[in-house]
């Protein structure tokens, strides 16, 4: 049997819990491999999370210079956050948008999902491109250090070049946005999904 091929993983075998915080939970788990083998894996569970493409009519995009302690620094990233419980990625990604950037779209359309490191993390983020944008008040929380700015849609593509820009997120996102819209009103994901089947 090649690991390519469709089949019933049994992953869960067993759970050794390290660190239960609150928005990862850390641990070691024992998963059968597609080849058969048992393995213990170093798991971090994340709710998920969801971004946003707010792209204005001037064809600049929305950009948080935020300030990220674990990266060292400063980064440029898309306004984004955490799946709260029962919330769908639609509503995460238009509540991120209304408190970090101060922001309301009428229009979203779906970039797709993303993994952010599944080698350990478990993290998945869905992507959307927002459009017909206003104003609302900002509401950042206590931990977060934000600014907000608009740069052209062509010169945020060249800082994901040249690595201005470094967040795994925000790169996809301004990619596929990019993507979907030299499509037209084509569906970026659908054409994905076709692109696969065939």
């Amino acid at each position: 049997m090649s690991l390519d091929e469709s089949t019933d993983i049994e992953t869960d075998i067993a759970e050794r819990p390290a660190f239960h915080g609150k928005i990862v939970d850390v641990g070691v788990e024992r998963v059968r491999l597609p080849n058969g083998r048992q393995v213990d894996l170093e798991v971090i569970r994340h709710p998920g999370g969801a971004a946003a493409v707010a792209l204005d009519e001037r064809r600049r995009v929305c950009l948080l210079r935020q300030y990220r302690h674990v990266a060292g620094g400063w980064l440029w990233e898309l306004p984004a956050g955490k799946l709260d419980p029962g919330e769908g990625p639609a509503v995460t990604a238009e509540r991120e948008l209304a408190e970090e950037a101060g922001l309301v779209a009428a229009t979203w359309d779906s970039l797709g999902q993303m993994h952010s490191s599944p080698g350990v993390f478990a993290e998945v983020i869905h992507l959307f491109l927002a459009r017909g944008l206003s104003e609302v008040d900002l509401g950042h929380g206590a931990d977060e250090v934000i600014e907000v700015h608009w740069v052209a849609l062509d010169k945020v593509l060249q800082w994901c070049l040249n690595g201005t820009i470094t967040d795994a997120k925000t790169l996809v996102g301004l990619y596929r946005a990019a993507a979907f819209l030299r499509q037209g009103s084509e569906s970026l994901v659908d054409h994905q999904l076709l692109t696969v089947a065939e």
